[in-house]
């Protein structure tokens, strides 16, 4: 069963000039019930559609399906997903064996800046760059599902 093993941070510190890559990404979910999301995601000129499952672990890990779809259905899809769209800039930065993550949100996420890393397990350890915050890691309020029903913009808490 394919499982994804992943840390979260908020982000602190300047983080783009270390980047190689970046991506628009938009994406919105079928189904956002707590332990099984279905999301559609729009990448650059490529299409997905990912299936995931409870988090386990202090939300460290989780199953995760994904399959690349064409344009024009992930479009369709997107008509029938739940209110509420995401909308962020992905930077890849390079850190050591590992690539970080950096999204970047943007319309009522504006504001919130995270990073994960991908890792093969869970004792695994990673190079932490400067531009690591606090780790959010487990924070349903930080899980892309719940940014689209309770975006950056209304917490109170920030």
């Amino acid at each position: 069963m394919p499982l994804e093993i992943e840390r979260k941070f908020l982000v602190v510190g300047e983080y783009k000039s270390l980047a190689t890559a970046k991506s628009r990404i938009v994406q919105g979910y079928i189904c956002s019930a707590r332990g099984r999301t279905v999301r559609v995601r729009l990448r650059d000129e490529k299409g997905y559609l990912t299936i995931k499952g409870p988090s386990i672990n202090n939300g460290l890990t989780r199953y995760e399906f994904e399959k690349e779809i064409t344009i024009d259905e992930a479009l369709s899809l997107l008509k029938l997903c739940e209110p509420g769209i995401i909308d962020k800039v992905r930077w890849l930065v390079p850190c050591g064996e590992h690539i970080i993550e950096v999204d970047e949100f943007h319309g009522d996420n504006e504001g919130l800046v995270m990073a994960e890393v991908e890792l093969q397990d869970e004792n695994e350890t990673f190079e932490r760059p400067g531009f690591l915050g606090e780790e959010v890691t487990g924070d349903r309020r930080y899980y892309n599902s719940n940014l689209r029903q309770v975006p950056y913009k209304e917490w109170k808490d920030k």
